[in-house]
């Protein structure tokens, strides 16, 4: 049996060394290394024999680990080793183990920092809402692994909310449990084969969109600076251009040029439906929308954003100039409705992009530039090969379709023959 070497090391002389900070690496005796680096950084390392090939492992740093303990934890290893076991695959399975022992909690982090930045601003906005408010509060002290499928039903179940808001409970917790499988924290997603409807029962029939008439945006247009100009102006934009809403409230006036070939330019991250090249998406800008807008600009009273908050509240939050909140328009359009107005439906903001959609087919609009005023993607095959923007004919759509809104505001006639192949 071999001799064991003596035990060399003192704490006086590993001080030393620290303080004079030159690269050593010195024995202990028995494998056991201190080694301190030209950076500063002093370490514990054990060299040792498995299987007739050399290996090392660190043990920890200095002066974290102390002498006394590196040489228990240096003992503990050569048992480890006496047992025919490998220093190295025990540490990697030790750390693998400290991975799978991440709580929920910190698998939401994760997942926040991996994850989200990638996704459209809207979904990242509803998924963190889900993780603080549902996610995090009911699992997110429990082992990510130890999390079963009756654990999430018992969240949606507790939640008490309506089949829109549990249907995307669901899809974050899904995404959120997803992105644990892909790092093998857990083995299977808990969230797999779990039906909604076995929840909450058959799914409500979803509400329809609707298409305002004629009829109803004669109405509509001339009542609606009732709820204030602002958000008469902001109705007006929305009905014209068919933008969505989230997009106006946050636009900022260095986005639009009101000159020339007027256009507002909509940033990639805030747009819904994204390409995969991740492109910006241009409005063109009809001249009765020209006009809303500067309207807006001398209403912004130098504000950044388009429709700028006025609340002080909703600034000192923002820590300073920022943009209304999106439900203002829900809160006005609430308004528009309780008051006399009789003989336009109720209607959401996003009907208008219905109502913009039908219209301009029933206009004559080719169908595929009817989508693109939409920014929809383009479905099947088409959707693959055509790349084009379209924007002098997107351009023409909503000039025509602009006229036609002002001769609803202003009660004038409306008898213009249907274009044809206006994409040709």
């Amino acid at each position: 049996m071999a001799k064991r070497e003596s035990k060399v090391l003192s704490d006086t002389q590993l001080r030393h060394w620290v303080n004079a900070g030159e690269p050593v690496a010195k024995s202990d005796g028995d494998g056991l290394t201190f080694t301190l680096s030209a950076a500063g950084l002093a370490a514990w390392v054990l060299r040792y024999r498995h299987g007739g090939r050399r290996g090392e492992i660190t043990l920890g740093r200095y002066p974290d680990v102390g002498l006394a303990q590196a040489r228990k934890d240096a003992a503990a290893r050569r048992v480890q080793i006496a047992n025919g076991e490998n220093p190295s695959l025990i540490r990697r399975r030790e750390k693998t183990a400290a991975v799978t022992a991440l709580t929920v909690r910190q698998l939401v982090e994760d997942y926040r920092i991996k994850v989200l930045p990638a996704k459209a601003e809207k979904t990242r906005l509803s998924h963190n809402y889900h993780l603080d408010v549902f996610i995090g509060p009911k699992l997110g002290p429990m082992l990510a692994r130890d999390v079963q499928a009756g654990d999430i039903i018992a969240m949606v179940e507790d939640a008490k909310k309506p089949w829109p808001t549990s249907a995307l409970m669901l899809n974050t917790t899904n995404r959120l449990f997803a992105h644990a499988a892909g790092k093998r924290i857990i083995t299977s997603n808990p969230c797999a084969g779990i039906e909604l409807s076995a929840i909450l029962g058959p799914r409500p029939p979803r509400r329809q969109r609707l298409m305002l008439t004629e009829a109803e945006l004669r109405k509509l247009l001339t009542s609606v600076d009732t709820v204030g100009r602002q958000n008469g102006l902001c109705l007006r934009i929305l009905l014209a251009t068919g933008v969505r809403s989230s997009e106006l409230f946050k636009a900022r006036w260095s986005e639009v040029n009101l000159g020339e070939d007027a256009s507002w330019t909509v940033p990639a991250e805030r747009i819904k439906t994204r390409a995969s090249n991740n492109a910006a998406f241009t409005v063109p800008l009809s001249a009765h929308v020209v006009g809303w807008l500067e309207e807006l600009k001398n209403l912004a009273a130098g504000s950044d954003f388009v429709l700028p908050a006025r609340q002080a509240r909703r600034k000192a939050e923002a820590g300073g100039d920022t943009h209304q909140a999106e439900n203002t328009l829900w809160a006005a359009l609430n308004r528009l409705f309780d008051s006399p107005l009789t003989g336009v439906r109720r209607f959401t903001p996003h009907d208008m992009r219905s109502t913009i959609k039908s219209h301009l087919r029933a206009m004559g609009v080719d169908r595929d530039i009817s989508e693109r005023v939409l920014n929809h993607k383009l479905a099947g095959v088409e959707g693959v090969y055509d790349k084009g923007d379209y924007l002098r004919e997107r351009r023409h759509a909503l000039e025509l379709w602009s006229q036609f809104l002002h001769a609803c505001e202003t009660g004038a006639e409306w008898n213009v023959t249907p274009l044809r192949g206006i994409a040709a």
